[in-house]
């Protein structure tokens, strides 16, 4: 997931075409689930399945050009690490909105709708903002974990991850500041007012700066105990 030796220009494709297509995914799946049948439960579900499908694919295929991130707040995370240039960080975030907000567009244009939208669907309060701290929380400590342990497994780890988060969060688990923007531009099943937009954003930086905190402790290497101090164990 961190930045490999790719051109800065491919990078920044390849960030934009994994945020576009993740975006199209989520919205335009969420459209066709809601067209095919009115329970709520069973049109989530097929959204789910659709989000966690796609992720997996994503990263496996544009994780060694770009690593993958789709996101700012991962972005920012491994600019912190200095496993992304700093200087870089701007342009992934930006490259990452442009190709969410293509992506909306593309999944309405795909299902004959207006392309420009505003959502209405409110999202707001103390609990959907405790849910997108708990997601982004989540998604970011797995992916360290995951980098840390089990590179290779990634792709799935993070699939697996959102797929759970659809469920066991009240907010759906957007952990994406850059897919939270996009979905605000549709008046559909996946959407989110703008106005609830800084409440998430805020929520979700927090969430991953904490999970950078704690992964950088409880996943830093193993010590010699000859080197611990006297007050850590070395149990």
């Amino acid at each position: 997931m961190s930045a490999p030796v790719f051109p800065p220009s491919r990078r920044l494709v390849a960030e934009a075409l994994g945020t576009l297509l993740l975006v199209a995914t989520v919205v335009g799946s969420g459209i066709m689930a809601d067209s095919l049948t009115d329970d709520t439960a069973l049109a989530l579900l097929g959204n789910t399945l659709a989000t966690g499908a796609i992720l997996v694919v994503l990263i496996t295929i544009l994780g060694p050009i770009s690593g993958a991130h789709f996101n700012p707040v991962v972005s920012l995370v491994f600019a912190l690490r200095r496993e992304l240039p700093a200087s870089s960080l701007p342009a992934y975030i930006t490259a990452q909105i442009v190709g969410g907000i293509a992506g909306t567009m593309l999944a309405h244009a795909m299902f004959a709708l207006p392309v420009l939208q505003a959502s209405e669907t409110v999202r707001t309060g103390g609990a959907q903002w405790l849910s997108e701290v708990t997601a982004t929380f989540g998604l970011v400590f797995v992916i360290l974990a995951g980098v840390r342990f089990r590179a290779d497994a990634v792709p799935w780890l993070v699939g697996l991850y959102i797929t759970a988060a659809y469920w066991f969060t009240a907010s759906t688990s957007f952990a994406n500041p850059a897919v939270a923007i996009a979905r605000s531009l549709t008046h559909t099943f996946s959407g989110i007012r703008p106005i609830d937009l800084p409440g998430f954003m805020a929520a979700e930086v927090l969430g991953a700066l904490l999970a950078l905190i704690l992964a950088g402790w409880l996943l830093m290497e193993a010590r010699d105990p000859e080197t611990l101090t006297k007050t850590e164990s070395a149990s």
